[in-house]
C-alpha cells in the first residue's frame, strides 16, 4: 500500500508520521475545504493526539474536496469525520473534535469509566 500525504488548508501535507511503521494508531480525519471547522477539528485532534497518544499515532488529514474517492471508499458522510483505523476495531468520531473525552472514549483510549464498574 503507498503512502498518501493529504494536503489541507495550510498548503502543506498534513500527515504526521510518527514512529514510522511502530505507530499504535492510525488516524485519517476526513475535512472538507478550508473552514473554520475543519482548522477547528484540525487542531483539537493534533492537541488531544500529542497530549494523550504521545506519539504512538499516525495522522492523515484528507481534504473530500480534494480526494473524493478517498472519502467514497471509506464511507464518509458528513465532515469532520476521524476514522481510526488500527488497532481494531475500525471507529469513527463525527464533529469538531472539541470534547476530549468523548473523542478518546470515541476512539476507545480510555475505557468508560462507568463499564468500569460494572
Amino acid at each position: 500500500m503507498s503512502t498518501f500525504e493529504a494536503t489541507g488548508a495550510s498548503g502543506q501535507a498534513n500527515a504526521s508520521r510518527t514512529e514510522g511503521p511502530l505507530s499504535q494508531y492510525l488516524l485519517k480525519l476526513y475535512v472538507t475545504g478550508k473552514t473554520s471547522k475543519a482548522e477547528a477539528a484540525i487542531a483539537n485532534l493534533r492537541r488531544i493526539c500529542d497530549d494523550e497518544l504521545s506519539g504512538k499515532y499516525e495522522l492523515e488529514v484528507i481534504d473530500v474536496l480534494e480526494h473524493p474517492q478517498l472519502a467514497e471508499d471509506d464511507r464518509v458522510l458528513a465532515t469532520p469525520t476521524l476514522i481510526k483505523q488500527l488497532p481494531p476495531p475500525l471507529r469513527r468520531v463525527i464533529g469538531d473534535l472539541s470534547d476530549k473525552h468523548k473523542v478518546l472514549l470515541g476512539l476507545e483510549v480510555r475505557p468508560d469509566p462507568r463499564e468500569a464498574g460494572s
